[in-house]
């Protein structure tokens, strides 16, 4: 902690990259990292309640590790150093799972995620377990919202949001089936990444349903969402979704001005009137003011009024399929989980099927309007984080992206009337990560000049 009081700047407070920067450069050591990160979350971690499992000596043990191979001269990876926390419904080598439920307290994981396979090659520190929803769905954990503790942190992510939120870890990584990256960092006020559908592997990860479930980070900043999706992109052949294809250089292209000033397409979701906060609908609004002929409004048709019912069958056919093994402990089960369970079981294959069909032809419609712009800008969420825990908030304004596999990106600009965060989700075409990470980085520059200079 010394070289921070010289520095004056706490560890904590700098992004991803700042660090990488800096640990690559000798000017601090991933032990020293690492120490500054245990003492944040022993400050914050009582209020919140972010981690399922934290053992901060393994930690620093990983630590040593990196610092002994940086004075060996050995290779430094793209995160050396740097402490990323894993949502537990992702296996970590020697540590348990949880998946939210008590069913599987005592599951200890035997082997590495391939997320988590390529986080090491890359030289990160798993720094622990994020609380995840039961079974990543609906029914919260115990994690509060770091900026008011009387409020959800959102779900299912809510652990890695909030950690990153309240910088007890400058990364982490989540799952989105509907809409648990997006929502969860608007609320807790962090960047949250969900990329194209297929380009991050989920073996070893619980499978809700292989037609939705996708992994997404978090971090303080677009930059770093980037540098971490860098690390975690790349084809696996165990995870049937995927294609092998050339990664596509995110940070590189998300530090990168925009070669002309890009277009935005500002549109309010099927929903939009019944679902939308005042202080959200404002936000946006001026926003598109102030970006002015930068940015047109688009409506859908009604044929996307049924996006919200279609993405929640497909969800839920699957998760009664893939759940059977929990469906066999109902007593242990929340009855939100029974009761989705029971509506999941009871969906017909042909209702099925024809679900399946609608993902492609909404998908067409939305690839039109992004013809026209650069990305689309929407809410990340109906507004700030709801007063409550018993809920983890509404995915009204995420489901649709998620289904149609889109990547979409949410960065902290508003603030409701009560002091919240809110978030504003740009969402951009299939493949097209970099480009909208790029948009992004521009959007936060463009309110705020120091905002995405790394």
């Amino acid at each position: 902690m010394g070289r921070e009081g010289a520095n004056r700047v706490p560890v904590v407070t700098l992004t991803a990259t700042d660090l990488r920067d800096r640990i690559a450069a000798g000017a601090l050591s991933a032990e020293e990292v690492a120490n500054a990160f245990l003492t944040q979350i022993e400050a914050r971690e009582p209020a919140i309640g972010a981690w399922a499992f934290l053992d901060g000596d393994d930690m620093i043990a990983q630590a040593r590790r990196l610092d002994a191979d940086r004075r060996a001269g050995r290779p430094l990876g793209a995160l050396h150093g740097l402490p990323v926390a894993v949502k537990d419904v992702i296996d970590v080598a020697r540590m348990p799972t949880g998946n939210g439920t008590p069913i599987d307290d005592a599951r200890i994981a035997s082997e590495d995620a391939t997320c988590i396979a390529r986080l090491r090659a890359a030289g990160a520190i798993i720094a622990g377990k994020t609380v995840t929803a039961e079974l990543a769905f609906m029914h919260p954990g115990k994690t509060r919202n770091p900026v008011n503790g009387g409020h959800t942190p959102g779900g299912s992510s809510s652990g890695s949001a909030a950690a990153v939120a309240s910088r007890m870890a400058p990364l982490a990584i989540g799952t989105q089936t509907g809409g648990s990256v997006i929502r969860p960092a608007s609320f807790c006020g962090c960047v949250g990444y969900k990329p194209t559908f297929g380009r991050i592997s989920r073996a070893g990860v619980l499978r809700q349903s292989q037609t939705l479930d996708t992994i997404g980070v978090f971090a303080s900043s677009v930059a770093d969402a980037a540098l971490l999706g860098d690390a975690l992109f790349g084809h696996d052949p165990r995870d049937p979704a995927m294609r092998p294809g050339p990664g596509p250089r995110l940070l590189e292209t998300a530090r990168a001005r925009p070669p002309v000033t890009p277009t935005l397409a500002l549109l309010r979701m099927p929903g939009w009137e019944e679902a939308v906060h005042p202080d959200m609908a404002a936000a946006l609004d001026e926003l598109a003011d102030h970006l002015g002929d930068r940015c047109f409004e688009v409506t859908l048709p009604p044929l996307y009024d049924d996006a919200v019912r279609i993405r929640e069958r497909i969800n839920l056919a699957e998760m009664a399929r893939n759940f059977d093994r929990y469906a066999r402990h109902r007593e242990a089960l929340s009855p939100r989980m029974i009761a989705a369970l029971d509506e999941g079981g009871s969906i017909t294959a042909r209702d099925y099927l024809v679900a399946l069909d609608w993902p492609e032809i909404l998908h067409a419609g939305l690839k039109e309007i992004l013809s026209r712009c650069d990305a689309i800008l929407t809410a990340a969420a109906p507004g700030p984080a709801p007063e409550g825990l018993e809920s983890t908030g509404n995915s009204i304004f995420n489901g649709l992206w998620t289904m149609t596999g889109m990547p979409a990106v949410t960065v902290p600009l508003f603030e409701s009337q009560d002091g919240l965060p809110m978030g504003a989700q740009l969402v951009g075409p299939r493949e097209g990560d970099a480009r909208l990470l790029r948009t992004a980085g521009w959007l936060v520059r463009t309110l705020s000049p120091k905002g995405e200079a790394r």
